[in-house]
């Protein structure tokens, strides 16, 4: 009798890991510790490594919350509740594989797309490109005429080559000509002529820099004045897990988040389980997995919304505002 073996051989190199190096702000002695993060792409399971003491600080284990895709230069990952900074690739193979081409540019949204913001950024999310930093704002005269006569939307996007991607994204500077030669860029869609063409984005990497200081400041100020009001307000933020499964972005440290919190410790969680059969339209039932990813978070008194509000307002994605 004759057997055949058969070997099923997975397109995912079993052994390939990507190393990185980390920076861990230890609270408790207000040190800054570093950790070698290793990644293992085929089961999605990472480990971890005391850079100073050569140790080993965590098997290899495996971590659901973690994605390839969050693997990049300056990016902020969250490791079993430690958020490590990624500051420099580890070896020369994950630098070829994941550096070679990732960069970030600024998409402004004009003040005549802005009803159109939501179709905007699901164009910017489909065309593969990572949405890092959000700000809606007014900007002064001082700055550009044209845009100071309504708020924009600013954002800092990541992808590779992205200058050049997100000028192809935004078509022609001239809507009609967008048009005719770009019929499905931004620009043909949402552009009215030269000027008010929906949309603006930096030509080359150096401006690309200098624009995205001017709307978000690596000194940690809060650029431009944003349009939030304060009044009859409620404060809405979407969690993270929603944020990176791409179920719509703004970064809070520990210390925000626990101040922010605060208010919440003794409250019955809320299950998302009970939500998806007593609400089953509702944004936890649809977007929520466990009772800590429920996917968003909103004020639950009155009297909380104006101070919830301010204390997020600079960093905020979504202040819901009531129509007066």
């Amino acid at each position: 009798m004759t057997y055949t073996v058969i070997k099923f051989f997975s397109s995912q190199n079993q052994s390939e890991r990507f190393a990185f190096l980390t920076e861990w702000y230890d609270p408790n002695a207000s040190l800054l510790r570093r950790y070698e993060l290793l990644f293992y792409p085929a089961d999605g399971s990472v480990e971890m490594h005391d850079v100073k003491n050569r140790r080993t600080f965590l098997k290899r284990t495996k971590y659901e919350d973690l994605r390839l895709e969050d693997l990049f230069i300056g990016n902020k990952v969250n490791v079993f509740s430690r958020q490590l900074v990624l500051i420099d690739y580890g070896d020369q193979y994950t630098a070829r594989q994941l550096g070679s081409r990732k960069e970030k540019t600024l998409a402004l949204i004009k003040p005549d797309a802005v009803s159109k913001a939501g179709e905007i950024i699901e164009m910017i999310n489909k065309s593969g490109f990572t949405i890092t930093k959000l700000r809606m704002m007014t900007l002064s005269s001082e700055l550009i005429q044209f845009i100071t006569s309504g708020p924009v939307i600013a954002m800092e996007i990541l992808k590779d080559d992205a200058i050049c991607e997100w000028k192809r994204l935004l078509g022609p500077a001239n809507s009609g000509l967008a048009r005719t030669d770009a019929p499905g860029s931004i620009r043909a869609l949402f552009g009215t002529d030269g000027i008010r063409n929906a949309a603006h984005g930096p030509d080359s990497f150096a401006s690309a820099a200098r624009e995205m200081e001017l709307f978000f400041p690596s000194s940690g100020g809060c650029g431009p004045a944003n349009t939030a009001k304060f009044t009859d307000c409620t404060c809405c933020i979407i969690k993270p897990h929603a944020i990176s499964e791409g179920k719509c972005h703004f970064n809070m440290d520990r210390v925000n988040v626990e101040e922010f919190f605060e208010v919440y410790k003794g409250v019955v969680p809320e299950y998302n389980e009970i939500a998806r059969h007593l609400r089953p339209e509702t944004l936890r039932a649809i977007f929520g997995k466990t009772k800590i990813q429920n996917a968003i978070h909103c004020t639950d008194l009155p009297e909380d919304g104006l101070l919830e509000v301010r204390q997020s307002s600079v960093g905020i994605l979504l202040m819901l505002q009531a129509h007066q």
